[in-house]
């Protein structure tokens, strides 16, 4: 039985090493260079009235930007929902430099007085008065093929973050590498798709998954260019190939429209 599988796990990145070569070739690219894997800490604020956003976002304009600004953390994001339903919620996604940057961040804000002064309405909000509902966070590690954050220009934008689950660890992992080795993110730059991170889920709800964000002038730009992704021929030839029907790597899909908040830097 273990030959068996050997000799099965062998066949399969055998065809593998056949097909990513042929991709490849068929876009004129090629694999990315390796470089230091960015980390994303995705935070979603469930937030229940005006007052607990613009709390929310003083505290990233005034205190948490530039602190974490200061350590290293640039590109940090803050979003709103482009059409909530009631109030919306905050979506912030911080990028760090390595997963220590990531475990020592909150005892080096803790040691700032700067940073305490300027966020404590948020750090000591009356439990009356909450700053927010509650906060969900992910930890998320960039993927071999797009390594770093890309902020967008500073001009008005919307974005898309998209998260997809997988039925099991094996499947979110093929997915993964669906993107990275076969070329899929080749195909977004190709027609036009912006991508300005992806991340997948090591910590977090909803596992396995990956999220990752793409940025668009309009909803018109948005519409185009997943059309022409649809329709583009090494999209619709790479997704018959064998084990990577989405059938049998994705299993949901969501995706939110988001708008940057005046303090957000992305």
């Amino acid at each position: 039985m273990k030959r068996r599988l050997f000799v099965k796990s062998s066949l399969a990145t055998g065809a593998l090493a056949g097909i990513t070569p042929m991709v490849s070739k068929g876009l004129g690219y090629n694999a990315p260079k390796k470089s230091a894997l960015e980390f994303y800490e995705l935070r979603t604020y469930t937030l229940k009235n005006e007052a607990q956003q613009k709390l929310i976002e003083d505290y990233f304009k005034n205190a948490a930007i530039p602190a974490l600004n200061k350590l290293g953390s640039k590109n940090i994001g803050v979003f709103t929902e482009q059409q909530p339903e009631g109030q919306t919620k905050m979506f912030v996604i911080i990028p760090y430099t390595s997963i220590e940057t990531f475990a020592t961040i909150n005892d080096k804000l803790a040691a700032n007085s700067d940073y305490l002064k300027a966020a404590d309405a948020y750090l000591n909000a009356p439990a009356s008065e909450p700053a927010y509902e509650r906060i969900q966070s992910s930890l998320l590690k960039a993927f071999a093929g797009m390594p770093q954050l890309q902020a967008p220009g500073n001009q008005p934008r919307m974005f898309e973050l998209r998260r997809y689950e997988s039925a099991s660890e094996a499947a979110g992992k093929k997915k993964i590498q669906m993107f990275n080795e076969v070329g899929e993110i080749a195909i977004f730059k190709k027609v036009g798709l912006t991508p300005v991170f992806f991340g997948e889920s090591i910590i977090g709800e909803m596992r396995p998954n990956l999220t990752y964000m793409l940025t668009f002038n309009n909803m018109e730009e948005h519409d185009k260019r997943w059309k022409a992704f649809g329709g583009d021929p090494e999209w619709n030839r790479i997704k018959a190939l064998p084990g990577y029907e989405d059938a049998k790597i994705v299993s949901h899909i969501t995706r939110t429209f988001l708008v940057p908040a005046s303090c957000s830097q992305i």
